[in-house]
């Protein structure tokens, strides 16, 4: 198992666009499990339902536990995603 801490720099944290951004990338390790925990709240980091609820807003300390044959490549492109403020779901506009 491997983590990463990342803070949420999105103006409007993880929300409906973010999240769906962040589990279809997370959903491609199919093998490799994803949690993000924020505070003592563990969360399935592919389940839009989930994050969404979760309610992380822009500021909040999350990190990103990865366990699964994928999980160096899945951990990456996490962070990528949410260091990058989810720039990719923006240029669809």
């Amino acid at each position: 198992m491997i983590s990463a801490k990342v803070t949420v720099t999105r103006r409007n944290g993880f929300h409906m666009r973010p999240a769906g951004a962040f589990v279809r990338a997370m959903g491609k390790y199919e093998g490799t499990s994803v949690t993000v925990v924020k505070g003592n709240t563990r969360i399935d980091g592919k389940s839009i339902m989930n994050l969404i609820t979760a309610c992380i807003k822009c500021g909040t300390e999350i990190t990103l536990e990865f366990d699964g044959p994928d999980e160096q490549q899945a951990m990456e492109e996490a962070v990528s995603l949410v260091k990058n403020d989810f720039v990719q779901i923006d240029t669809a506009k």
